[in-house]
């Protein structure tokens, strides 16, 4: 069966040109840059390269990187770093965001009860308000946890305006970028967060890769431990192929998003054009006033989205999978308002580099066909 992929949030392909530069690593160059050989050095000079190209992808200074094992790694250590030099205290943490950075937080609160919770509600345009967060502060905050951009929704979060607050108040931000990389142009200095994930599969790097972003001269704490790697925060032999890379795709994403095209966003309006033309009961546009992601869409549809999936097994896309627990589908809809039966009607399209506009005529005929027969 061919394969109608739009589901570019959830994982991208590889390029190419990432596989490409990473093969020499799985066998030729196979030293760990630490070892005493020239041939190590030289290994470790590819690795501080991809290191360089993600600080220039991100906007910050190459010993501001440290590689991780991906975006779930980033968003833990960054996290539990923080709080592992601070005094127990209050902990605010957005309600829309990815299980990566709401696990360590509850399971912290859940180990030591002088942690204390509190989830910042998001409005129904898909945005949290800065001006509620200002109002959380208290004077024991240590941390505040706002993502970059909702995978599911696609609103682009009013971070720099969360971090300035946060700053006036003397609380560290942390920001779960990974949606945002190889769709728009990120400045990490210009967001002000304190610390950042990446995560590499979400723009066409290799799964298993990641980094974390940490501003210049904070301190955080190690969370897992053995021979010092990383700048001290990471341990274990580093998976060299992996963070060459991530340093490709990094290369990669610079290029793209520093180019004034529009294809992402052309093609995701070309999507709903073409529903709005084809189905009689066209769906609905969530968060549609909202500034976006240019390449993603949640859309309502006049049926269940299960009826999708059955008619339609080539296409890939994304809708909710489970309610209890609920998954960050259901729980970025429950948190705009969206009811039950809504949720249930909900897809999410999300399209990438490689996507053309006949696939997207192709997913639009399909869709229509599903609710129109």
């Amino acid at each position: 069966m061919s394969l109608l992929y739009l589901d570019y949030n959830r994982t991208t392909p590889l390029a190419p040109s990432v596989l490409e530069a990473m093969q020499p690593y799985w066998s030729t160059h196979y030293l760990l840059p630490g070892q005493q050989h020239a041939h190590a050095h030289a290994v470790s000079e590819a690795l501080e390269n991809a290191r360089e190209s993600i600080a220039a992808m991100a906007g910050c200074e190459s010993f501001e990187i440290v590689f991780t094992s991906g975006g779930t790694e980033a968003n833990n250590l960054a996290i539990l770093g923080a709080v592992g030099v601070a005094e127990p205290g209050h902990l605010l943490v957005s309600e829309i965001e990815h299980e990566s950075v709401l696990g360590p937080i509850k399971g912290l609160a859940q180990r030591d009860p002088r942690w204390q919770v509190e989830v910042i509600p998001c409005r129904p345009c898909g945005t949290i308000d800065p001006s509620v967060v200002e109002s959380m502060l208290r004077s024991d905050t240590r941390l505040v946890c706002v993502q970059g951009a909702n995978a599911v929704l696609g609103t682009i979060q009013p971070v720099r305006e969360v971090a300035d607050r946060c700053h006036n108040h003397g609380v560290r931000l942390h920001c779960d970028a990974t949606q945002m990389f190889g769709k728009v142009s990120v400045d990490i200095k210009s967001l002000r967060a304190d610390t950042a994930a990446i995560s590499g599969h979400k723009f066409y790097g290799p799964k298993g890769s990641g980094a974390v972003y940490i501003r210049r001269g904070l301190k955080l704490d190690p969370i897992t431990f053995g021979e010092p790697r990383e700048m001290g925060l990471r341990p274990g032999a580093e998976n060299v192929p992996a963070c060459i890379g991530l340093g490709a795709a990094a290369s990669l994403a610079e290029r793209f998003c520093s180019s004034p095209s529009d294809q992402l966003a052309g093609l995701r309006d070309q999507l709903i054009q073409r529903l709005y033309e084809l189905m009689g009961d066209p769906p609905i546009v969530l968060c549609e006033t909202t500034e976006r992601l240019p390449n993603t869409v949640a859309l309502e549809l006049p049926g269940d989205a299960r009826r999708l999936a059955e008619s339609s097994r080539e296409l890939a896309i994304a809708s909710a999978q489970t309610s209890s627990p609920p998954d960050e589908f259901t729980r970025s809809l429950r948190a705009i308002g969206r009811s039950e039966s809504e949720i249930g009607r909900t897809i999410r399209v999300s399209v990438g580099w490689t996507t053309s506009r006949e696939q997207v005529d192709r997913a639009a005929e399909l869709i229509a066909t599903a609710y129109d027969c």
